[in-house]
């Protein structure tokens, strides 16, 4: 029997591992009510490329938390329940399969009520949109628009554009209740 030889993936590397950050990795969901409303959900990754023939795909943006993606837990994708029935990881990256086909680029997401409290010092990304920024010395940087992902730590991604390192050296305070994170003074770009 003749074979072809196997092709060469271009871009097929091992990917990096991302540290843990003061943002609470997420865990497995249980199975709850469908009725959840969109502005509830919170993303835990997006539909990647596919693996295999059987609608499995890698799971891009994933959630530090393993158990996360495991068999028999509800996601929601675009906002409709999907169950996940087949679970394993590939080259360090989660792959599932859904009980129903998902688009390419579809946001994975879980009610926050199913997320575990955070501990102290531990915030969930989303928490952290929408805070306000400022120098130790009281000088405004502006809103945080975004947490995303980064080499070798998540950045804050300001409305600006400006970035800053989700780092102890750089992140001083958050404070969730005053809706305003104090970072140290040289890691906002010169106005």
């Amino acid at each position: 029997m003749l074979r072809s030889p196997p092709s060469k993936r271009s871009g097929a590397r091992t990917p990096h591992a991302l540290p843990k950050t003061s943002v609470a990795p997420l865990r497995a969901a249980k199975r709850r009510s469908t009725s959840s409303p969109l502005s509830e959900l919170v993303s835990v990754g997006r539909v990647g490329k596919p693996h295999g023939l059987d609608g499995s795909f890698f799971v891009e943006q994933a959630s530090e938390d393993a158990q996360r993606f495991a068999v028999g837990t509800t996601l929601h994708v675009d906002g409709e329940p999907a169950e996940v029935v087949a679970s394993k990881r590939s080259r360090g990256r989660p792959v599932i399969r859904l009980d129903h086909a998902a688009p390419r680029g579809a946001e994975l997401a879980v009610p926050r009520s199913e997320l575990p409290p955070t501990g102290e010092n531990e915030y969930y990304a989303f928490q952290l949109v929408g805070l306000d920024v400022e120098e130790d010395g009281g000088l405004p940087l502006g809103r945080v628009a975004a947490v995303q992902p980064g080499v070798a730590n998540d950045v804050i991604e300001l409305e600006s554009g400006a970035l800053l390192p989700l780092v102890d050296a750089c992140v001083l305070e958050v404070d969730l209740e005053g809706r305003r994170i104090v970072v140290a003074s040289g890691f906002a770009p010169s106005s």
